[in-house]
């Protein structure tokens, strides 16, 4: 259990960030929003900040975490990039992606921040709030996303709030996140990369980039399938059980129980919408862009109602559609 301690709530702006700068260097934890979601972010370099922010997320030990900085040339200060991985940066930095390569020689990112593995994830951010905070740092930040492990990912500054609170130093304030899933996860580590989570960049996007398919790393991929089986986590979001509601979440429901809530998409309601408890609209026009932004925040409040199950519309599964597939997956997912 951590100690309580008074949070801080400061609006976006060169105060906040040099604020938030200087309870980073002194091992402090600060919300910040970045395009996906907000980060919880400490030092990347301390050990004892790093243990810190585990407490205040209730993480495992075993699930790395992404180093962020404001630039390419900082993250090929502390890793190794193939050519695939120097396409990649050059075509998505700043923004959703994050890449695992490994490490430099002399990294000063923490075991503790890595798992004690030999690889690394790192990500340019693509928020100016983000990008002056790490500019006023200095140093490689760890940034999960600002809520207890497990719990919905949060898109503002008040569901930061209302998850850490007591918990962390500081929430930086700078309105709604605009993407509204994580980022989207490749190893490159030699050979063919490997999307290890989907995110805010489609797998296509990346494809067109490379001019190569890539390989998908899901959990319980079969020999010859073209997909590599998950092991032990290299990379942040990849437990199987994630990102998960006190609630049941019920997937691809062509009907809707009465008294259960509705996470609905498109124009056409499931059978039985108007007994639901509650309804929300990913997107009533179709779109996966404005149904991502809309995931998390949504998911909070059919949750907050107190229904017992959580009943999904069938979403699309291309482009971004993907990305909310995999996150309503790991909230669906069997806990304990």
């Amino acid at each position: 259990m951590t100690a309580t301690i008074s949070t801080r709530v400061l609006v976006a702006g060169s105060e906040a960030a040099s604020t938030a700068a200087r309870i980073l260097l002194s091992g402090g934890l600060v919300g910040f929003p970045t395009e996906t979601v907000y980060g919880l972010g400490a030092d990347a370099t301390q050990a004892d900040a790093v243990a810190r922010l585990y407490a205040a997320k209730g993480r495992p030990r075993f699930n790395p975490l992404i180093s962020h900085v404001p630039d390419a040339p900082s993250a090929r200060a502390l890793g190794r990039f193939d050519a695939a991985a120097d396409t990649l940066a050059a075509a998505f930095w700043p923004g959703p992606l994050t890449l695992v390569v490994e490490k430099a020689p002399g990294c000063p990112v923490s075991d503790l921040a890595t798992a004690g593995l030999e690889t690394l994830a790192l990500r340019v951010p693509d928020h100016p709030v983000a990008h002056a905070i790490l500019v006023a740092c200095g140093r490689p930040v760890v940034a999960p996303s600002a809520n207890r492990s497990g719990h919905v990912s949060p898109t503002t500054a008040a569901h930061v709030v209302g998850d850490l609170a007591g918990r962390i130093d500081l929430v930086v304030d700078g309105g709604a996140a605009p993407v509204g899933v994580e980022s989207t996860i490749v190893a490159c580590l030699g050979g063919t990369p490997r999307l290890l989570r989907p995110g805010g960049i489609p797998r296509e996007a990346l494809e067109r980039v490379l001019g190569t398919a890539i390989d998908v790393e899901v959990p319980g991929a079969t020999a010859g399938s073209g997909v590599v089986p998950e092991t032990a986590p290299i990379a942040p979001g990849m437990l199987s059980s994630h990102y998960a509601p006190r609630a049941t979440i019920r997937l691809r429901a062509a009907r809707v129980a009465p008294g259960e809530a509705l996470l609905a998409f498109g124009p056409s309601l499931p059978e039985g919408a108007e007994a639901a408890a509650k309804v929300l609209n990913l997107s009533a026009r179709g779109d996966l862009a404005e149904a991502a932004a809309a995931l998390f925040a949504h998911l909070r409040a059919l949750d907050a109602t107190g229904a017992a199950v959580i009943a999904v519309a069938p979403i699309p599964r291309h482009g971004l559609g993907a990305a909310i597939a995999d996150r309503l997956a790991r909230a669906a997912a069997p806990r304990g």
